[in-house]
């Protein structure tokens, strides 16, 4: 049986036609897998569950839900990992999916490969200021604020943020967003160095090989969803990266 895995697909009203190839994917190449694994940033942004019971933003969600809910009930077992995007995604998105959220990092082992999954973003130690970003809007205190806050003060907090996010990134260094070497070895150390580490967030999708302490290890990147998207299928030991083409 095959399982998927897949990342930063950034669902939003501004690019439907992603949607609409991810909706396709689900009911043909995923439709008869065992899993499907999602990495995070699934969405562009998520402010809270209860988006799902406004009228504009949660028509906007509602078909992916509805698919994945599907996908579910046909016997697919579906797993999702908080991104840097979506980490306000709660146990009511996850039951109306029928989705199993998991911890970052969570280890699988499909076959004989042990495997570590990560989304990425707690890899990238080099950027500081984002490390201390995550740390704050990761605590159950600042979201408890944030969401007692009304929808639409928070839907305008996570635009501005996006649009800050969007400035930082063009004014730093590019290797500064990519994963730090020395807390790639330190997770692999921490699980007994499996096979593969496999992330998503930094949108440079690659196999790199690695020894770690005598230990043979890899480093698998997916990619982002925009013409292609580049996604893992594992099949019983094999495990490939697969490249989709979305603009057909």
């Amino acid at each position: 049986m095959t399982t998927w895995i897949i990342s930063d697909l950034h669902l939003c009203a501004q690019r439907p036609a992603v949607t609409q190839a991810f909706l396709h994917w689900l009911a043909t190449d995923v439709a008869h897998a065992e899993a499907l694994y999602i990495l995070g940033d699934f969405f562009e942004v998520w402010v809270g569950d209860d988006v799902l019971d406004d009228a504009v933003h949660g028509a906007e969600f509602q078909p992916v839900v509805d698919a994945l809910r599907r996908l579910s009930d046909s016997g697919v077992k579906l797993y999702f990992m908080h991104g840097n995007r979506d980490f306000l995604i709660g146990e009511r998105f996850a039951q109306a999916c029928d989705m199993q959220l998991l911890a970052d990092p969570a280890l699988i082992q499909p076959g004989e490969k042990r495997i570590v999954l990560s989304h990425g973003d707690a890899l990238c130690t080099d950027d500081l200021a984002y490390q201390q970003f995550r740390t704050q809007v990761r605590s159950s205190q600042w979201q408890q604020a944030f969401l007692a806050q009304p929808l639409a003060a928070r839907i305008a907090f996570a635009e501005q943020a996006r649009s800050q996010s969007t400035q930082n990134k063009a004014m730093q260094p590019v290797d500064i967003m990519d994963v730090n070497p020395s807390a790639v070895v330190q997770l692999l150390r921490e699980y007994d160095y499996p096979k593969v580490l496999l992330h998503g967030h930094t949108h440079r999708p690659d196999v790199h090989a690695l020894s770690v302490d005598g230990h043979a290890c890899e480093r698998w990147v997916l990619g982002d969803w925009h013409d292609t998207a580049v996604v893992c299928r594992l099949d019983g030991n094999t495990i490939a990266l697969v490249t989709l083409q979305l603009d057909e």
